[in-house]
């Protein structure tokens, strides 16, 4: 009985991590620029006594849909959307370069260029950092342009370019940090063929319909895990009764 207990506890906890998984892309049905994980389940044999025939649901991450999502018009001047495959280079907390594809950026108060969450986006030198100016815009391959306090329209200067790469994203990882990473530690070349749709974003590419047949089907699997565990703490009760009465 203990051992049946022990299946289905298994099979349980392996639900609720699938359920965290999708509670994780549900959360970020909004969040710009986000790729949605992947899960799946994998039978992984029962080791010890007993027959062949049992195994255990082990719940695996296999990677994140790299579907692009829905374009969001914002025409706001630091919103850039990356047009097709391809990533934005920042600067990750622990000083390594990562690559995100949510395009709001964001100026520091000392000129910084950074996305939403504070990282430096990287340019053709290292971190960006723009002078003050009455305007900036970028451009479709993503050189940044501003317009220097105190002159005309006309007097536009180029800042730098941002650096955009296209890395195989079979050699990509994701990062703790929520960052894409190279896996093998290394830094990825500029790709020029990477280009940039301004005032635009790049939406959540999670589909909020699809995660919520999954998160119900999987509370119908976890209900039923749970009720073989009561079946064998009934099953037990039941044996200890017999063998008393005999």
């Amino acid at each position: 009985m203990d051992r049946s207990v022990y299946v289905a506890m298994t099979g349980a906890t392996q639900i609720m991590r699938a359920q965290d998984a999708v509670s994780h892309n549900l959360a970020n049905a909004s969040t710009v620029g986000f790729k949605s994980e992947l899960s799946a389940f994998q039978s992984v044999p029962v080791l010890g006594q007993g027959t062949g025939s049992r195994i255990n649901a082990v719940a695996q991450g296999i990677g994140q849909s790299n579907n692009q999502g829905s374009p969001i018009n914002t025409g706001r001047s630091l919103d850039v959307a990356v047009r097709g495959d391809g990533w934005i280079a920042v600067q990750a907390p622990d000083g390594s370069e990562a690559y995100t594809r949510a395009g709001d950026l964001q100026m520091t108060a000392d000129g910084g260029l950074t996305d939403a969450a504070g990282n430096p986006v990287m340019g053709s030198s290292g971190p960006i950092t723009i002078p003050q100016a009455t305007s900036i815009s970028v451009g479709n391959d993503g050189t940044i342009s501003s317009v220097p306090l105190g002159q005309g329209p006309n007097s536009g200067t180029t800042i730098d370019r941002i650096k955009l790469v296209n890395p195989d994203v079979a050699q990509m990882s994701k990062g703790s940090d929520g960052l894409m990473h190279m896996a093998d530690g290394s830094t990825a070349d500029t790709d020029d063929t990477v280009t940039l749709t301004s005032g635009q974003l790049e939406g959540s590419n999670v589909n909020p319909s699809a995660e919520l047949v999954k998160m119900i089907a999987l509370s119908r699997q976890y209900d039923m895990q749970v009720k073989s565990i009561k079946t064998s703490e009934d099953d037990a009760d039941s044996a200890i009764k017999l063998m008393q009465s005999s």
